[in-house]
Parts: structure tokens; C-alpha cells; sequence
């Protein structure tokens, strides 16, 4: 054992010997390198390389402290981020007291002295689903059309905007406030009448009222705020508090002085305003939906040179209605709708038929400058005859071209009425028909700007008037408060 143990003993001090002979080899041969450099550069210019590595060091620690941090994002670069498709921005939806907007919809027995608004306001605005249109309208597109209102636009509006991509729950990243007041069926309520112009005015004042105390809108007086209102410009711009004068004085209350302003009919002096289409009967689900429709009436066979559908206004005197029925009726190339003996409820099936018959309809000014049958007549492809310039001139000009002319005629109504009406069979007849089929391709390829989609549908990369529409206004919007 003993033998064993010194063994052992022997051999851990021979391996330790060798250990450090071999660091004693590995210093001397690092010493020797060493010194083989040194031998064979000048230490002047191992200094001055030196002083050069620590030189260049020292340039590269200020460069890296002096260079600017990466620019925080944009608060327009983080919204689009959030959604690449919201490039004009966002909006966010003010939360209304439902006596400004759904109560209308729950009460709607009471929007009219006449007859119920019930349907009207159905189905978020677009009325109760169109009937009777089997010889009219191809069968696989009839879902898509409804007998909508011509003043349901701020259902249509408040229903759509609140599905929409760009909507967002957050206020301070909104671009824009929407505020879904329906003032156009309050309206409605006291038009005729002994209301007083308190009764007109009492819920425009309450909304107010909310809204100023809302801090996202005191802390801009309302600039990046809009609202839609479903009702003819005219009908909110009471001058005085006389109760015999018509409408509410709601866009002359001094919170709305920055407000921007939706409706189907705007005041051409005033830039805070600005006019959408009225809504029609057609509504498409789909991208397949609006060319179907598109190919059908580019081929439809009319029959007539224009059409007239309207009546006659007995109580207006020198009525211009009366004028056009007259002469449409003597007029063999005239298709004449007489809604006094006809039934011309809002997309009715005569009045889209007449449309598709004629190659022109005459649209003379209705309860304002524009009229809801202008719309009806671009949809059935037929192209509009308008005798006062505001019709057109100014209007819808985010919807439709500026240049009126490459899909409208123009005739003006003093001439008209000179002449009892034959002016227009002599002017429309004096359009070459090759000139005819351009402007009526120009008001297809139009169409979808002019139309109001299903909600919840795919349109694929079409957009409609509603989409369009709050494009421009948001963008509007925030030029405004830049």
C-alpha cells in the first residue's frame, strides 16, 4: 500500500513539473514576440499609433452622443398605423341622449301631422324593402332596393357611421366628432301649423347645451365637429324669432358658428356647408351588385326622348311644374308621370320605369334648388334637364364633377316658359347621339358616388357617397384645426 501511495505521489509531481514547464515555455516565447515587435518598430511610432486608436475612439463616442434620437411618431403617423386604410383619419361618435336621436325613430307616429313616418325610418333609414319592381329591376338585385326616404339621410348616416372602419372609442385620437343630432325629423314635427319658433327651436338648444359641456368640444369651439342634417339647408336658417317665419334659427346659434354642416341641399354662400346626394332606392350589397346594374341600364332600349314626373302646384303662381306637365303631355317624344293621378311615393316603380324609358328627364327645382327625382332619373341612367343653375352648379361637388355639362343639359327656365316649353324638344334633339351615349356613360361611371350601400357589405374597392363623404370630412376637419 505504501508502494502504491508514493507511486501515486510521483506521478502528481512529474505532471506538475511538466505543467509549468510549459507556462515557463509560453511566457518566454510571448516575452520573445514582444520584443521581436518592439526591435522592429520605433516606439516613436508605437506612440503616435496610439494616440491615434485612443483619437479615433474619442471622435466616434461624440458622434454617437451627437446624433438625434429617433423622432417620436406623428399622433397622424400613429393613427395610421392603427389602421392603414383611415388615412384621412378618424372619427369618434358623441353618445347622444336618445331624446336627440333613436327617440324620434321610437315616436315615429309623431314626426308627421299627416300620415306615420314609421317606415320611412325603418330598416337604419332605408325604409321598408322595395315591391312591384319585378318588371323593372333584374330579380337576383331586387334585395337590394328599398322605398327610402328622401330625408332619412342622417338615419342612413348615424347608422352607417357607427360600423365604420375609421370609427374610435378614444377622443383624443379622433380627427373629427360627429354628433348624431337627428334635426331634421325634430324639424319636421313643427313645420306646419301654430308651433311657436321656441317649439322649433328647444331641441337644437339642449343639444347645445350638451355639447357644451363636453371638453372635446369647448376646448376647439366645435371646429373639428360636423353634422349631418337630413333636411334642406333652408330649414334650419330662421332669421328672426317671429313665429310666423319658417323653420328653427338652428344654424344661427352662435355654438354651431364653427360647426361643419352635412345636408342634402347646402347654402352656396356659406363654407362651413356642404351637400351629399339624397339617398335612392338602391342600395347594392356588393361590387357585383352596382356593375349588374351599370351594364343593365347602359343597354336598356328607351323609348322616349325625355320624361317629366311630377305635378302640377296649383297654389304657386306662374307655377314652373305646371308649364313642364302641360307641354310633356301635348309632347309625343315626352313620357309624362302626373303624381297627381299617380302614386310618386319615394322610388315608386312608375318613376324608375319612366326613367329607363327616356333618354332625358327634366328636373326643375324642388322644395329648394335641388330635388330628390334628380337622383332617381342619374340611377335609371336617364340624363338631367335642370333650369335653374344652383340644381347643380355647386352642389354635390365631392360627389359629382364640377364640369355639370359632361352629363347634365342645361336650358334656362325663362326661356321655357317663353317659348310654352318647345325650347326643350329643340335643344335635346340638337344633341348628336354619340354626344348622348358619352354623357350617359360619364353618369354610370358615377353611379357608385351617388348611392348609399347595404351596411355591413363588401363593396370590394368601390366606395360609395357615404364613404366619400366622410373622407372629405375628415380631411376637411383637420385642415381646419391644423
Amino acid at each position: 500500500m505504501m508502494q502504491l501511495n508514493l507511486s501515486k505521489r510521483s506521478s502528481n509531481s512529474n505532471e506538475h513539473h511538466h505543467d509549468s514547464s510549459k507556462k515557463s515555455k509560453l511566457t518566454f516565447e510571448l516575452k520573445h514576440a514582444f520584443h521581436t515587435v518592439k526591435s522592429q518598430i520605433p516606439l516613436t511610432h508605437c506612440v503616435w499609433l496610439l494616440i491615434t486608436i485612443f483619437l479615433q475612439i474619442l471622435i466616434l463616442f461624440f458622434l454617437i452622443r451627437s446624433s438625434p434620437p429617433h423622432p417620436p411618431l406623428s399622433n397622424s403617423q400613429q393613427l395610421v398605423a392603427l389602421n392603414p386604410d383611415c388615412q384621412s383619419g378618424y372619427v369618434y361618435v358623441y353618445d347622444l341622449p336618445a331624446t336627440f336621436n333613436t327617440e324620434f325613430i321610437d315616436k315615429c307616429e309623431e314626426l308627421d301631422p299627416w300620415k306615420s313616418r314609421c317606415k320611412a325610418v325603418s330598416n337604419g333609414g332605408f325604409g321598408p324593402s322595395a315591391t312591384g319592381l319585378e318588371r323593372v329591376v333584374p330579380e337576383d338585385i331586387t334585395p337590394a332596393w328599398y322605398w327610402t326616404d328622401m330625408y332619412a339621410a342622417e338615419v342612413i348616416y348615424h347608422n352607417r357611421i357607427l360600423s365604420h372602419k375609421c370609427r374610435i372609442m378614444d377622443p383624443e385620437k379622433a380627427t373629427g366628432f360627429y354628433i348624431p343630432f337627428y334635426a331634421g325629423l325634430d324639424i319636421g314635427r313643427f313645420l306646419w301649423f301654430n308651433y311657436t319658433a321656441k317649439d322649433r327651436d328647444r331641441k337644437g338648444e339642449m343639444v347645445l347645451d350638451w355639447l357644451k359641456e363636453q371638453p372635446t368640444f369647448t376646448r376647439a369651439n366645435g371646429v373639428d365637429h360636423f353634422i349631418m342634417l337630413g333636411r334642406l339647408t333652408w330649414d334650419f336658417r330662421r332669421l328672426t324669432a317671429n313665429d310666423s317665419e319658417w323653420g328653427s334659427s338652428l344654424l344661427y346659434m352662435p355654438l354651431m358658428k364653427n360647426v361643419f354642416r352635412l345636408s342634402v341641399e347646402k347654402h352656396l354662400n356659406d363654407d362651413l356647408e356642404e351637400s351629399v346626394p339624397y339617398p335612392t332606392a338602391f342600395h347594392p350589397r356588393s361590387e357585383s351588385d352596382i356593375v349588374q346594374w351599370q351594364n343593365y341600364i347602359r343597354n336598356y332600349d328607351r323609348t322616349k326622348l325625355f320624361s317629366f314626373v311630377g305635378a302640377k302646384r296649383e297654389k304657386i303662381k306662374n307655377d314652373f311644374r305646371g308649364v313642364l306637365m302641360d307641354y310633356c303631355k301635348s309632347e309625343e317624344n315626352c313620357l309624362a308621370v302626373d303624381c297627381a293621378t299617380t302614386v310618386c311615393s319615394d322610388g315608386a316603380p312608375a318613376i324608375l320605369e319612366s326613367f329607363l324609358d327616356s333618354e332625358f328627364c327634366l328636373q326643375p327645382r324642388g322644395d329648394g334648388l335641388t330635388r330628390r327625382s334628380t337622383f332617381d332619373c342619374m340611377l335609371a341612367g336617364s340624363i338631367p334637364v335642370y333650369f335653374w343653375r344652383g340644381t347643380f352648379k355647386g352642389q354635390y361637388e365631392w360627389h359629382l364633377p364640377w364640369v355639370a355639362e359632361s352629363y347634365t343639359v342645361f336650358i334656362d327656365h325663362d326661356n321655357v316658359r317663353d317659348t310654352n316649353g318647345s325650347l326643350i324638344l329643340q335643344v335635346l334633339q340638337g344633341i348628336h347621339k354619340d354626344k348622348v351615349k358619352e354623357m350617359r356613360e360619364t353618369l354610370i361611371n358615377l353611379l357608385p358616388k351617388f348611392v348609399y350601400a347595404t351596411p355591413g357589405k363588401d363593396l370590394g374597392s368601390v366606395k360609395d357617397a357615404f364613404d366619400i363623404t366622410i373622407d372629405r370630412v375628415l380631411k376637411r376637419l383637420k385642415s381646419r384645426r391644423d
